[in-house]
């Protein structure tokens, strides 16, 4: 079977957990999109780890980590993950990366970071890791697949000039920097050949002998439903569709073989980068939620930036689940809201005077104010409790309040950082 797990909001929202959480029964684990811009934090018997690139099952010895064709491979980061992971004892993981993935190049990162500059206060919070200019060339057809790192050395090297013939014109032009020189650009494919080279499949082919062979397959996303370029807060998006959909696409399989998409959903919000965040907080009120979020803080994985906190948005997060075609729902971090005596939920936006509960369009967004319900807290800690019904009957209220809001079963709820840390129940019913 073949199912999915995906982000229902702004990224951020504890996919890693439960995605090393469900690898202990999946053989094989697929990144299906995205790059080294964001992270998955992972706590187990090894430690805690923050993860860029490789797939969040690599700590099982029984799983197969597979680098999808859909992901911006920075080659360097992938292979100094893996050897950041065996170093600290986890055993050597067996990885396969798709010959049909694209590769992130230096100069992608160099012109993230200029373009960035550039913009200055009208940036859109990149993790200047290459993201946009990579998935530009993409595009335009003039990025570098795995695959051609294998090609005649005099073709590489024609095509290496074509392409930063382009890109010379704008580092001369625009950003007045040195121009970008054949040989290096060659050099630097040959580095990432010699270190790609024996995990490189062709993964498609892969996939399909496994799903007929009935294997287990998690296809993990990266960052959340609002980040996707079609459908999030545009332009305040990342460069490659965030939707369990796309996972059919970035992992190259039949759409129809995902039976299960799993949303995750954090118990408030949070969230990195620039863009429209309705039920956001500020001051003393969200520096306590951010120091008492997540793992040790509400911190970027990747970028270490203090996220920008909020109560949970009920609209936001129907619409992410929605647009995800939701089959569950994972409720993260609700042992994190034990202090509060109420807990604000935002039920609906009110645009221009009138409130909606339907997710808007990014012109919209920006005017729109959070409409709240204020539910009464549970004041003691939940972590340890691993049966629904021992919750504080407060807590449950929450849970269920939330559910009944969304429209989608919350099936999981976790109440701490390890993988154990969670909760299975039964929905409601809706």
């Amino acid at each position: 079977m073949v199912r999915a797990i995906v982000g229902a909001n702004w990224g951020d929202e504890g996919k890693g957990k439960i995605t090393d959480m469900l690898g202990q029964e999946s053989d094989i684990i697929v990144r299906f999109q995205g790059g080294a811009n964001a992270g998955h934090t992972i706590v187990n018997n090894y430690g805690k780890f923050a993860l860029h690139t490789l797939p969040s099952g690599v700590f099982y010895g029984h799983t197969t980590s597979i680098i999808g064709n859909g992901v911006a491979l920075n080659i360097p980061v992938l292979f100094q993950e893996l050897q950041g992971i065996v170093d600290r004892g986890v055993p050597v993981p067996k990885l396969f990366v798709s010959d049909r993935a694209q590769i992130v190049m230096s100069y992608h990162i160099l012109f993230d970071q200029l373009e960035e500059e550039r913009l200055a206060g009208k940036s859109f919070g990149s993790t200047k890791s290459g993201i946009a200019p990579f998935y530009s060339d993409k595009y335009a057809k003039i990025g570098f697949q795995v695959s051609e790192l294998f090609m005649e050395e005099a073709d590489l090297k024609e095509k290496i000039e074509r392409v930063i013939l382009q890109k010379n014109v704008m580092l001369e032009h625009l950003y007045h920097k040195e121009p970008l020189k054949v040989a290096d650009i060659f050099e630097e494919l040959m580095g990432y050949k010699k270190m790609v080279e024996p995990y490189v499949c062709d993964v498609s082919t892969y996939l399909w002998e496994a799903i007929k062979e009935g294997k287990n397959i998690l296809l993990e996303g990266q960052l959340g439903t609002l980040k996707d370029p079609d459908h999030g807060i545009y332009p305040m998006v990342t460069s490659s569709s965030t939707l369990a959909a796309y996972g059919a696409i970035g992992a190259g399989i039949p759409p129809y073989e995902i039976k299960q998409v799993i949303a995750v959903c954090k118990a408030y919000s949070s969230a990195v980068g620039a863009g429209a965040f309705v039920s956001e907080i500020f001051g003393d009120e969200a520096t306590e939620l951010r120091n008492r979020g997540g793992d040790g803080g509400e911190y970027g994985a990747t970028t270490g930036r203090p996220r920008r906190m909020g109560w949970f948005d009920c609209v936001a997060s129907r619409y992410g689940c929605r647009l995800q075609g939701a089959t569950d729902v994972a409720f993260t971090v609700l042992d994190v809201l034990g202090y509060l005596d109420e807990i604000p939920v935002c039920i609906g936006y009110e645009i221009d005077g009138k409130v909606t509960k339907e997710f808007p369009a990014t012109y919209l967004l920006e005017k729109a104010k959070p409409v709240y319900k204020v539910l009464p807290g549970w004041k003691c800690d939940i972590t340890g409790i691993r049966n629904y019904e021992e919750l504080p009957k407060e807590c449950r209220e929450y849970v269920e309040f939330v559910e009944k809001e969304l429209g989608f079963p919350i099936t999981m709820v976790s109440n701490g950082p390890g993988r154990e840390d969670i909760i299975f129940r039964k929905s409601t019913g809706l």
